[in-house]
């Protein structure tokens, strides 16, 4: 099945490692095969990450855009998805943290991602702030 994409004028989205940025209308595209997508509001920058769970989400966005390197960003998502899971007594958070780590195990980083945005919204409810 196809995946059809609206992209806002000037948005950006990266497709298997490569940036794409929309024209200055409103544009359609339909990907017909399987390939990593991200929009430009899921991409976190490095400099972005400034929180723990932030710093679970930044690795398996790595995994996810670069498959050839995940052994790398594997290890960086384990010592930060224990830390996290130390930290925390919430069972709702520890069950999604669980979820997020299968997922990974799985390979399945963009499921791991989706569910990492609710740890993300977990955090900001914590911490007092609006969500990003």
């Amino acid at each position: 099945m196809a995946l059809k994409l609206s992209l806002k004028p000037d948005e950006k989205l990266v497709i298997n490692g490569a940036v794409i940025a929309n024209g200055d209308r409103r544009a359609t595209l339909i990907v017909h095969n399987k390939a990593s997508i991200l929009r430009e509001k899921d991409i976190l920058q490095e400099d972005e990450v400034d929180t723990p769970a932030k710093r679970i989400y930044f690795p398996i966005m790595l995994m996810y855009m670069d498959g050839e390197q995940t052994g790398r960003y594997y290890d960086e998502f384990v010592l930060r998805m224990t830390e996290f899971m130390g930290a925390i007594s919430s069972p709702s958070a520890i069950d999604l943290c669980v979820k997020i780590s299968r997922d990974v195990m799985d390979r399945n980083y963009y499921r791991a991602l989706i569910n990492c945005k609710k740890l993300l919204a977990f955090e900001q409810e914590r911490l007092g702030g609006s969500a990003d």
